[in-house]
């Protein structure tokens, strides 16, 4: 059952992001990583030295393991970061700049 209608929840429209170039919808009041999770993405970060996949790990900011790129702006936490309409959201590798 979709928890939204099992607590009666309205959330606001829905909007579009950009995700590795594909667009997705996302819930306003959502984290960058929760718009990834509800689109089906798991991963979105590979580790610097041995490429392994990452995303949530802790969910509260404290391991770095859900980096992301959004807007041109490396190494954001995805679970901290607010989902805006129009973002550009970009899996990354490494450590998110051009070496």
């Amino acid at each position: 059952m979709n928890p939204l209608r099992l607590v009666r929840a309205r959330p606001a429209r829905a909007f579009t992001v950009t995700v590795d170039g594909r667009t997705t919808e996302a819930l306003p009041g959502r984290t960058v990583a929760a718009a990834l999770w509800a689109a089906g993405i798991t991963a979105w970060r590979t580790t610097r030295n041995t490429d392994r996949p990452r995303g949530v790990f802790c969910g509260i900011g404290v391991c770095f393991d859900c980096l992301v790129t959004v807007n041109d702006r490396p190494n954001q936490r995805a679970c901290l970061v607010p989902v805006h309409p129009g973002d550009v959201i970009r899996t990354q590798e490494g450590t998110g700049h051009e070496d």
